[in-house]
């Protein structure tokens, strides 16, 4: 494809929208409400700085990421999703990377808005969403390093601007660590979403944990990595005196290991079914541990 400069037609609204995948903000933004809950602080004490931080996670970081992978895949998805609103023309030229640059310098705007140390996580996440995507690095080839980068930004970099950007700080050690654990397994979540490319990935060059490892060996890497995180983090809540949030979240863990067991049968049938259940009771793990540790409803 070729894209000379920038197109004399400005893409229309709802083109924009769809490059941004509004539905690839909830996770992250669940994240960031879990940083806020955390820190403990009130929200009515901080609400403008809450407002800032949700369009910072969702729309300007999330959505700035999408428009960089889908413009450093824009020659892929002309053969495999040609309806995209880059491949089909809808949004010409470089208006795609000029979207991502925009997304790019908002993000810094409102970051740097909202004090260093969201400034400075919300630096990170837009270094690894252009990393993710954009040579010379691009991430997204390593079945290691494409589901760690993930994991970081949408889980760990977010829960830390919440918890950040309410107590106007570094948020405390425990925060640190608990969303440090939550990072890390939510690396196993990422890789269940290879399953459904392991013959395209393989084609294309893409060391997925599926094509280096094998599905079935990759589905039990994914589980341990899912698994072994949270258990860390019920013994440690339970060590800060969160016994009932601890207690919460064992129970969560066990429905999963549950789960775990019917995906380990055909990992590839069934990882959207467990990302639709497992992951629901992995996240709700995460918001009770972020009940637990800003010490709200006493757990």
């Amino acid at each position: 494809m070729s894209a000379p400069g920038i197109a004399t037609r400005f893409p229309a609204l709802r083109d924009v929208l769809e490059l941004l995948k509004p539905v690839t903000w909830f996770p992250p933004i669940w994240a960031f409400m879990c940083g806020v809950v955390s820190s403990g602080v009130p929200i009515a004490d901080r609400w403008p700085f809450l407002i800032a931080g949700v369009l910072l996670t969702g729309p300007l970081v999330c959505g700035t990421s999408q428009a960089v992978n889908d413009w450093f895949d824009r020659h892929v998805d002309a053969i495999n999703e040609p309806d995209r609103p880059i491949p089909s023309g809808r949004i010409a030229g470089r208006w795609g990377l000029w979207i991502a640059n925009i997304g790019t310098a908002l993000s810094l705007l409102v970051a740097w808005a909202t004090g260093p140390w969201v400034l400075g996580a919300t630096c990170v996440a837009l270094l690894c969403a252009w990393g993710y995507s954009a040579p010379p690095f691009r991430f997204k080839v390593s079945g290691v390093w494409g589901p760690a980068v993930v994991a970081l930004t949408y889980e760990g970099l977010t829960w830390f601007t919440g918890a950040s950007v309410m107590a106007g700080a570094l948020p405390a050690a425990p925060i640190l660590i608990v969303l440090a654990l939550y990072s890390l397994g939510a690396h196993g979540i990422m890789t269940l979403n290879d399953f459904k490319a392991v013959e395209g990935d393989r084609a294309t060059g893409l060391r997925s944990l599926p094509v280096v490892l094998g599905v079935g060996r990759a589905a039990r890497v994914a589980c341990v990595v899912m698994a072994v995180p949270q258990v860390v983090v019920v013994g440690l809540l339970a060590y800060w005196g969160h016994q009932v949030a601890a207690a919460i979240v064992a129970a969560l863990l066990v429905g999963q290991v549950a789960l775990m067991r019917r995906l380990l049968r055909d990992p590839r049938g069934q990882a959207p079914w467990y990302n639709a259940t497992g992951t629901t009771l992995y996240v709700l793990g995460m918001l009770a541990s972020a009940f637990g540790l800003g010490g709200v409803a006493g757990l």
